[in-house]
């Protein structure tokens, strides 16, 4: 009997653990693991799509197709560093609503414009 009650109890602190994860660390949509992708290519000197719209929590990936490096930023909100020719970047989760304009560092004619719907 007091094996039964041990694995009762230990059954249910196991399952509060569990649901008290899930609160604090959001669902796996909140995180990233399940969430829409959205790919822009960098390709010709160009962001392409020029004007990207997005609803918060969608995954960005910037996918550099040209022969030389670029960079991704957002003064103040993102920075990608170099990403060479054929790698890719992600911005991760976008979470925060907002427009973002970016350019390529490198090459500041290349810009393009992120826009985050709540």
């Amino acid at each position: 009997m007091a094996a039964l009650l041990r694995n009762t109890l230990w059954t249910a602190a196991a399952a509060v653990t569990v649901v008290a994860a899930v609160n604090l660390l959001g669902s796996a949509s909140q995180d990233g693991a399940n969430a829409p992708e959205q790919l822009v290519r960098l390709e010709n000197m160009a962001f392409s799509p020029a004007s990207l719209t997005v609803q918060r929590g969608t995954k960005v990936i910037w996918h550099n197709l040209d022969v030389v490096p670029h960079t991704v930023t957002a003064a103040g909100a993102f920075d990608s560093g170099r990403i060479a020719p054929g790698k890719r970047w992600s911005a991760a989760v976008v979470h925060t609503p907002g427009r973002y304009d970016y350019v390529c560092a490198y090459h500041p004619g290349m810009k393009a414009t992120l826009v985050v719907q709540p």
